[in-house]
């Protein structure tokens, strides 16, 4: 069975929890030669995460788009942190 829309995105979202560095100190996100910033990717994509945690909670219901940039956005930050260092 095939999940719904709300129930893929919060599928998506535990998984870039838990695939994301969010935990690591800022001292960890900034060492040496950056190719973007971890620091501000991840608060960033940290902010879009919590606002569809939200929105989840209070009965909203996201379009196929909305998930796919989530997904999008979440790769992208990925690739950065694997440029980084901070991910394998």
């Amino acid at each position: 069975m095939k999940p719904n829309r709300s129930m893929a995105m919060q599928q998506l979202i535990e998984q870039v929890r838990v695939a994301m560095p969010f935990d690591l100190p800022e001292a960890n996100l900034c060492s040496g030669k950056c190719n973007g910033c971890s620091q501000k990717l991840l608060d960033y994509l940290d902010m879009e995460l919590e606002d569809w945690e939200y929105r989840l909670r209070v009965g909203e219901e996201p379009d196929f788009g909305e998930i796919q940039r989530i997904a999008k956005t979440s790769k992208k930050i990925y690739r950065v942190m694997q440029k980084n260092n901070l991910v394998k």
